[in-house]
């Protein structure tokens, strides 16, 4: 039987030879880590890499995604689906071992981990829905949500400001089963970080509320075990295992310095490292004794099993719930949740109310969640201006993880990555809340979300000027934009209580990227529709007015903006103009549409066009075209009430009408 040493040594050959062979690379923090990576995964870690969507596996986070070969030697080595030839393909096109760890690429890979804080932060979110799931489902002598979540972190980690905005929300919340194992190794790319990161770690983590293991000697294996085995007995508080490593460790010449963190070794230097740590194989040559060493897969058959053969147990006692929690790890929708979805709507388009979207937004939570127990709420300190709080609201708790809803408090960015570490767990719909102005903060967060496809629901209320008195550092001109840009972000701006229900409807049903709301403060009209323009809601753009005839000029604008448009099509329609009202709640799903569809509602003969939008005009160019204008805002707002503050900028009827009347001369 190969020796620990030696079982960690193969990862130190893989990563430094799929590294030297794409000459681009981290070589430094999985040879570094390779000791812990070990014993953790050895020793510990519960999967099965025949099915690495296991429910009740533990969750593994590589949030130093720099290091990205060692999860992939551990993958490869433990008897995933990830072959040899896709290790020598490391970052390389369309392999499954890019130069980040990401979801969907690699089997095994629980979350994309690129920009550094976001990982532990994902794991935070996934240790979160185990302990709510847990508190939910298990029953005495059932307990059959029962898993940790471990991730290792760096220095970079730590200095990024999110991960403290993770583990302070982590101490308080008491997620037990929640173990970071910290690579204490002092250095970063630009050298050793006495110079910029003298934090006392150990002191942080223990303000927090966690339970801090220090001091641990990260290449001796017993310490390791030793480490890991007191952090497992603390169950009502997460802990971090600080481990004193050496960077690049075998590597006679680089090793501890920065020159391993983010280059190859150079081939000198790696028959250096093979002398050094007694490697005497060939590149991407493992024995297969160290592969037997490794091995997961019986370990990890029989450990599913004992699961499986629990979960029938449990089925057997409690047959409903069994079947719910099925139903919300699959990612299924009730049974009739279209039914309910309906009617809520046909009672929203019934009672035809003027209200702030915000308002509708919380009207629209309060109808569908009763048929959604998965939806998983919160706000970062907001949400008594958000209004994602509803009746059926409860807080999870230190004390009482069975809740619906997080106090994520002033932490826009930890809730965006919590909420992607919640998705990424399965079992939950995650929604959380902030002003859409800190939907800055929250940026790549939500740009994560996108990239890893996750089911996400961002509500960001006070969306323009209309806000009014914060005045203009609260005042979002450029974010509807900006956000827009992001590939796979579905951004909604409703124009009353129907477009919000039924863009709530479409993110809860949407399976593969996250939806943006952006929402008003102020009162928005109700607008009557036919049981079609009803229905095309959900196409993201639609004609909401049309006059007899082939129209003179469109009129397309979104949120508040659209009721203005309509006040000042009946304006232009006493002078004899015929007028098209065009509401595009969703640029993103309205661009999705087929060529016919589009056509339909802008057609190419019609060149008179304003868009109206209280916001930055870019990116309506490509609706208005070379004969077109847009009413929007290229500068930043002032501090007054919204309603003085829209009449000052023109977002009126009188001005559309001035602008259409200027386009039609």
């Amino acid at each position: 039987m190969p020796s620990r040493r030696q079982l960690a040594n193969a990862i130190r050959a893989l990563s430094m030879d799929a590294v030297q062979k794409a000459n681009s690379g981290h070589p430094g923090a999985p040879m570094g880590m390779a000791d812990i990576a070990e014993v953790l995964w050895n020793d510990y870690l519960k999967h099965n890499p025949a099915n690495p969507k296991w429910a009740d596996r533990d969750r593994f986070v590589m949030s130093n995604g720099h290091g990205s070969m060692l999860v992939y030697s551990l993958l490869h080595l433990s008897g995933y689906n990830l072959p040899m030839d896709e290790i020598k393909q490391f970052r390389q096109f369309h392999s499954q071992t890019p130069g980040h760890p990401e979801y969907g690429y690699t089997e095994g890979v629980e979350t994309t981990t690129g920009p550094l804080g976001q990982g532990i932060t994902n794991a935070v979110g996934m240790a979160l829905a185990e302990k709510a799931l847990a508190a939910h489902f298990n029953r005495p002598g059932h307990e059959v949500v029962d898993h940790h979540t471990y991730v290792f972190l760096g220095d970079g980690c730590l200095m990024e400001g999110i991960s403290h905005e993770a583990c302070s929300l982590a101490g308080t919340l008491g997620l037990g089963k929640l173990i970071a194992f910290y690579d204490d190794n002092g250095i970063s790319i630009d050298g050793e970080v006495e110079g910029w990161f003298t934090d006392n770690t150990p002191k942080r983590f223990e303000a927090y509320g966690w339970h801090v293991v220090a001091d641990v000697d990260g290449h001796d294996a017993d310490a390791v075990k030793a480490a890991i085995e007191a952090a497992r007995a603390v169950t009502d508080k997460p802990s971090i295992i600080c481990c004193k490593t050496v960077i690049g460790w075998g590597s006679p010449n680089k090793q501890g310095k920065e020159e391993c963190h983010g280059a190859a070794l150079g081939e000198a230097e790696v028959a250096l490292v093979r002398e050094t740590i007694d490697w005497p194989h060939a590149p991407f040559e493992i024995p297969e004794e160290i592969y037997a060493g490794w091995s997961a897969k019986d370990k990890g058959g029989r450990a599913e099993q004992d699961w499986e053969t629990r979960f029938a147990a449990y089925s057997q006692a409690n047959p409903e719930l069994a079947a719910e929690f099925k139903r919300r790890m699959a990612g299924d929708l009730p049974a009739d949740w279209v039914e309910k979805a309906q009617a809520y709507i046909a009672e929203t388009i019934n009672k035809g109310e003027t209200i702030a979207s915000r308002k509708a937004s919380q009207n629209a939570i309060g109808g569908f969640a009763p048929a959604l127990p998965e939806l998983l709420g919160g706000s970062a300190d907001l949400a008594g201006s958000n209004l994602t709080l509803w009746k059926g609201s409860k807080g999870i708790s230190k004390q009482d993880g069975d809740g619906n809803y997080v106090f994520y408090g002033v932490r826009e960015f930890g809730m965006a990555a919590i909420m992607n570490g919640i998705a990424l767990h399965g079992g939950f719909i995650p929604y959380g809340g902030t002003f859409l102005i800190f939907s800055d903060y929250a940026r790549n967060g939500i740009r994560m979300s996108a990239l890893m496809k996750q089911r996400i629901l961002y509500v960001m209320t006070h969306d323009s000027i209309g806000l009014g008195e914060d005045g203009p550092t609260h005042q979002p001109i450029e974010q509807v934009a900006s956000l827009r840009l992001i590939p796979n972000l579905n951004v909604w701006r409703p124009c009353d209580a129907v477009e919000t229900a039924v863009a709530w409807r479409c993110g809860i049903e949407r399976t593969d990227g996250p939806s943006l709301f952006s929402l008003s403060r102020q009162n928005l009209p109700h607008q009557a529709r036919s049981d079609e323009q009803q229905q095309n809601i959900a196409r993201g753009g639609y004609v909401l007015h049309d006059s007899d005839g082939t129209p003179d000029v469109i009129l397309m604008a979104t949120g508040s903006e659209v009721g203005i448009c309509m006040e000042a099509a009946q304006q232009l329609e006493t002078k004899g103009r015929k007028v098209r009202v065009v509401s595009m709640p969703c640029l993103d799903v309205f661009e999705s549409q087929d060529a016919s569809y589009r056509e339909s509602v802008l057609p190419k003969s019609v060149r008179k066009r304003l868009a109206v939008e209280a916001g930055v005009t870019n990116g309506w160019a490509r609706y208005v075209g070379f004969e077109g204008a847009v009413i929007g805002m290229d500068r930043f707002g002032e501090s007054a009430p919204g309603g003085e503050l829209m009449k000052h900028f023109g977002f009126t009827a009188d001005n559309v009408v001035s602008q259409a009347e200027s386009l039609l001369a």
